[in-house]
């Protein structure tokens, strides 16, 4: 079997898509993968480093609003990445084509209708996006995380799969005490985990570097991912304010010794973030990016909040209250454990399994 897998742009969309593959590999071994991806973006580097082969398209995102004279050049290269990926398929000759979101995701399986080849969506977030909106017209199968998204798709076509999630954060059976020491941490202290993916996220930042003290007062051991903007910056904040607790790293390398050593997890939103949460039975602060389309991460965000299972922190009032939410909600062992249960109520284990399965059957059809 012959299987193509489109996608990428962020970690929320690359790492589902390797699962699925992983997935698939495992129950058809002989299975040929093709991924395709936009140049320039993490995907071009992070699918080969997972054994996959992939190409790229000159696809980009919309700039907002929708009406600004680059969108002119962004169609363009949509022209040119659709007739690409034509070529691609042509030449591959896929069974079956797999969507997980992302721009070349677009282009890639408007290619495989046009061919006939058949295809099913992964969509990841709460909120469906306007592309995946359109390319559900045309899917077999529409594979979901979240209840209620018939308002997005056609309800005959739609499977509530859960997110794919990396293997490793399931497999590591660390102790808290010994995820702490294997990090460099105190292994019986409180353990605040904050994230902002690699790049980072500025409030949180922001909103970190003034609590610093704070922070400290409350005896809160913190494991700060800064990401790659601005990393120096933050830790010469940490050094200045002489405090101890407090451990910047611009990237953690073992995410599944980050999550067990916590307890608390401050991260932004994205689908892959929120699925890792709920999967590992974490509480967690979400601050969700309000430049994300069409506001997708506070949807996503929302659903854990309204089921009694995380705190929503909106973006514009990080720098005011999420330091004394974490603090707060550190505090209180009893709601960090009814967060911890309530979140593992939503995650669905075994997703990429049963979107390969689906996919198989697809390709059979």
């Amino acid at each position: 079997m012959k299987v193509l897998i489109s996608g990428g742009g962020t970690g929320g969309h690359i790492f589902p898509a390797v699962s699925i593959a992983n997935a698939i590999s495992k129950l058809l071994p002989d299975t040929e993968f093709l991924f395709i991806g936009a140049l320039g973006r993490m995907e071009m580097e992070k699918v080969p480093a997972e054994g996959y082969n992939i190409v790229g398209l000159p696809v980009r995102g919309f700039i907002r609003p929708l009406f600004h004279p680059g969108n002119i050049k962004v169609l363009w290269d949509l022209y040119k990445s659709i007739r690409q990926a034509k070529t691609i398929i042509r030449k591959f000759q896929p069974d079956v084509a797999v969507g997980v979101g992302g721009y070349a995701s677009a282009a890639a399986l408007k290619a495989a209708y046009a061919l006939h080849v058949p295809y099913v969506l992964q969509e990841q977030n709460g909120f469906a996006g306007v592309t995946n909106q359109k390319l559900a017209r045309n899917a077999q199968k529409i594979c979901v995380a979240y209840p209620g998204m018939e308002r997005f798709f056609p309800a005959d076509r739609i499977v509530l799969t859960g997110n794919p999630v990396r293997q490793k954060l399931l497999e590591c059976t660390a102790t808290p005490q010994e995820a702490r020491t294997q990090l460099g941490l105190d292994p019986d202290r409180k353990t605040l985990f904050i994230t902002g993916g690699s790049l980072g996220a500025r409030s949180v930042n922001n909103a970190i570097a003034a609590s610093l003290r704070q922070l400290e007062e409350a005896g809160i051991q913190v494991l700060w991912q800064t990401g790659k903007a601005d990393g120096d910056k933050w830790e010469k904040a940490v050094q200045e304010a002489g405090v101890k607790l407090v451990h910047p790293t611009v990237f953690v390398s073992d995410m599944a010794m980050a999550y067990r050593a916590a307890d608390i997890v401050i991260s932004r939103s994205g689908a892959g973030g929120v699925n890792e949460v709920c999967l590992l039975g974490k509480a967690a602060i979400f601050v969700p990016l309000p430049t994300a389309a069409e506001d997708h991460q506070t949807a996503n965000a929302r659903v854990l909040a309204d089921a009694d299972a995380a705190i929503l922190c909106p973006d514009k009032e990080a720098p005011e209250r999420l330091i004394r939410d974490a603090i707060a909600l550190m505090n209180d062992p009893e709601r960090i454990h009814r967060f911890e249960a309530n979140a593992q109520k939503l995650g669905k284990f075994g997703a990429a399994e049963t979107i390969a399965k689906i996919v198989i059957e697809t390709a059979k059809k």
